[in-house]
């Protein structure tokens, strides 16, 4: 199953509501761009889905109340990801303080040491 095609439109809102932190960088993640707090990455997108990283009661309390859904890219979850409700896309305030609570969070994580690149 590929990955869906970048859609420029959910990327520049992404950009529009990653936090203003001088700790955020952005990086290329599945062909589009995800933001990472000491090497852990805690909020992108995947074709027009938003998608932040949250401690579990978060997580639950977004799908049980506001319809968020797993983060499953190829079909498999990520662990700690939940892909944000669509209708949040008209709401950046609301984006925002969700990306700005998935970085406070994974803040806390232990910074994740640098990965050894495959060859070929």
């Amino acid at each position: 199953m590929p990955f869906p095609h970048a859609d420029d439109k959910t990327k520049a809102l992404f950009e529009s509501v990653v936090p203003d932190d001088r700790r955020v960088q952005l990086k290329p993640m599945f062909g589009h761009i995800a933001a990472f707090v000491n090497g852990n990455m805690f909020a992108g997108f995947l074709g027009t889905d938003i998608m932040v990283r949250l401690p579990e009661a978060e997580r639950e309390k977004l799908q049980r109340d506001e319809g968020a859904t797993p983060f499953a890219p190829m079909g498999r979850a990520m662990k700690e990801y939940v892909s944000l409700p669509r209708a949040w896309q008209s709401d950046p305030d609301k984006l925002r303080q969700a990306l700005r609570r998935s970085l406070e969070w994974a803040a806390t994580l232990p910074p994740k040491a640098a990965g050894r690149r495959r060859k070929g």
